[in-house]
């Protein structure tokens, strides 16, 4: 019987893993080439995988809400088009030999666990299967260390010798067996700093900040009447990405004022014969993406990554702009070597990314590739804002509310305090690679491409 292998395809520069989120067929089922077979979900979009086959579905090598990796094997398909009387889906890490003994240890643990939970000995703490690192763990190896008090620090901290790092049933009760305490696991990480690199989206970081694998978060004790809310997949991917961004770059703020009242004043009057033209919205995003990929040719060294001790100076300029979901999410979506496209192009790419990202219709491909990103704060009536940067990017720019305030207005005639469009840029950087003199004369030369527009231009 002729088979072929399902392969968890590349879904992007950064992204490693996927979620199996529904299995839209089952064993047995006649799978035609190029149809839907799994919908999958990243850190970044949820996706429908197609068929790379026709034939009959005979293995899911993944269960739902199981994370495969980049190029893992999720499915085996028969050309021949029969199909076994009886396929279960299977998963295999490890030979078989040892597989069939962490079941028959998980089945025991399990047992053990309960016992102690509901007997005399008190309670023990749920552990999450995914580690603060990302890494994932067992339900057998999160049942011995609930029993055994560990806690997810001192997961974390136990190196794993299974696939991808994980930690082994054997990885854990070596462990146990060496007789090692939280407190000397948290004296060596602080003392002793790891040696090994941290990778972030594909970018290796050497290590030397040990100490912050010690960081607990606060414990929280729900009070009378506190409602309990799980986090959804794309908010706890959206704080991992934050903290580990936090961890990763020394953010620095810097603020500008601009004035922007010829950029009102212009968009008033072009914008019902542009949408008339074009069948477009014009709004002013398109217009200070513009601004930005002006100052970025003018200082490129904004456009750039770090690998370790190596700057990566990017050749494309690719503009990410932070979007609102309707589930009070964020993505990001991409417009592509923005500096090639002119104001018409700019407003198609706005217009069509923002509602792709509304309605969940963003290809991988439309939120990969980002070099620098733009948010905008004042939608939500804010004036400023001091952004999280978007790794491996080391820069990000927050556009607050255009407001009208007084000013001084100065003329050859003599100064007067007159009523003016007015707005903060915030532009947050990595203060590793860019210094205060890049960060702020970058976002002043923003501020000046806004206030030097032409308010006689044509679209």
């Amino acid at each position: 019987m002729a088979q072929i292998e399902i392969r968890l395809p590349k879904m992007g520069e950064s992204v490693t893993e996927a979620t199996i989120t529904n299995w839209l067929k089952n064993i047995g089922d006649t799978v035609a080439l190029d149809e839907p077979l799994v919908e999958v979900a990243t850190d970044k979009v949820d996706n429908e995988l197609p068929s790379e086959a026709e034939g009959v579905l005979v293995k899911q090598l993944f269960n739902v809400n199981d994370v495969a990796q980049v190029g893992d094997v999720i499915a085996v398909i028969s050309t021949d088009g029969d199909a076994p009387a009886e396929v279960a889906p299977t998963v295999i890490e490890e030979p078989i030999s040892t597989a069939v003994e962490e079941t028959i240890a998980e089945i025991q643990t399990e047992v053990e666990t309960a016992a102690i939970v509901n007997g005399s000995n008190g309670s023990t703490t749920e552990l999450s299967k995914n580690g603060p690192s990302g890494k994932f763990y067992s339900p057998l190896v999160r049942s011995i260390a609930s029993k055994e008090n560990i806690s997810m620090n001192e997961l974390e901290a136990i190196k794993g010798s299974g696939q991808g790092g994980r930690v082994t049933k054997r990885d854990i009760l070596a462990y146990l067996e060496n007789g090692k305490t939280t407190e000397e696991i948290s004296a060596s990480s602080i003392l002793q700093p790891s040696s090994a690199p941290v990778t972030s989206n594909n970018i290796s970081i050497p290590a030397g900040s040990g100490f912050l694998s010690n960081i607990k978060e606060p414990v929280v004790t729900p009070g009378p009447g506190d409602e309990i809310l799980e986090m959804d997949r794309m908010r706890k991917m959206i704080a991992e990405h934050m903290v580990m961004s936090k961890h990763v770059s020394p953010h620095v703020t810097s603020f500008v004022e601009a004035d922007v009242t010829s950029i009102v004043e212009w968009r008033i009057r072009v914008k019902d014969d542009f949408a008339k033209r074009e069948n477009e919205k014009i709004t002013f995003t398109p217009i200070f993406i513009e601004a930005v990929v002006k100052a970025i040719k003018d200082f490129p060294m904004i456009n750039v990554s770090v690998a370790g001790d190596k700057i990566v100076k990017r050749k494309n300029i690719n503009v990410g702009m932070a979007t609102a979901l309707p589930s009070g999410n964020l993505i990001v979506p991409v417009i592509k070597n923005a500096d090639r496209m002119n104001i018409v192009g700019l407003t198609k790419s706005v217009n069509e990314l923002a509602n792709n990202a509304r309605t969940n219709n963003l290809k991988p491909e439309d939120i990969q590739g980002a070099t620098y990103t733009v948010t905008n704060v004042g939608t939500f009536g804010n004036v400023m804002g001091t952004p999280i940067i978007s790794q491996p990017q080391v820069a990000i720019l927050a556009l607050g509310a255009i407001r009208k305030v007084p000013a001084v207005i100065e003329t050859p005639n003599g100064d007067f305090i007159g009523i003016r469009h007015k707005m903060f840029l915030s532009h947050s950087y990595d203060h590793r690679v860019v210094d205060g003199a890049l960060g702020g004369q970058f976002v002043r030369r923003v501020a000046d491409y806004l206030e030097q527009f032409d308010p006689s231009r044509e679209i």
